[in-house]
């Protein structure tokens, strides 16, 4: 019979680490309904406020749940997350460019 694979190799999180996530994850939704349905904020304030949200919730999960870091055991899944980052960020960066050109153009006529 094959045993049961129970070492921690320490790539993975503790228990502590993963609540710690959960926590900042739950307080990182629950202040970006806040900001929408409290309706405190102007929609310009209101997008930038959840952009920031949204973008330190990424971190979060990338630290405490994929554990990515810079260690040198994790480089090359960093140099991966930062290349497919980069191509999604050229992509859709693109596509809008791309879309807002063709809607200028259009326009004029």
């Amino acid at each position: 019979m094959a045993q049961a694979h129970t070492a921690h190799d320490g790539s993975h999180g503790s228990y502590s680490a993963y609540l710690i996530g959960f926590v900042l994850a739950v307080i990182l939704t629950v202040a970006s309904f806040a900001a929408v349905m409290t309706h405190a904020l102007s929609p310009g304030m209101a997008l930038a406020a959840l952009t920031v949200l949204a973008v330190v919730q990424i971190v979060v999960h990338l630290v405490f749940f994929l554990h990515l870091n810079t260690s040198s055991e994790q480089s090359w899944n960093l140099m991966c997350f930062i290349f497919a980052a980069a191509s999604v960020i050229v992509i859709i960066g693109g596509t809008i460019f791309i879309m807002h050109d063709t809607a200028i153009n259009m326009m004029s006529r």
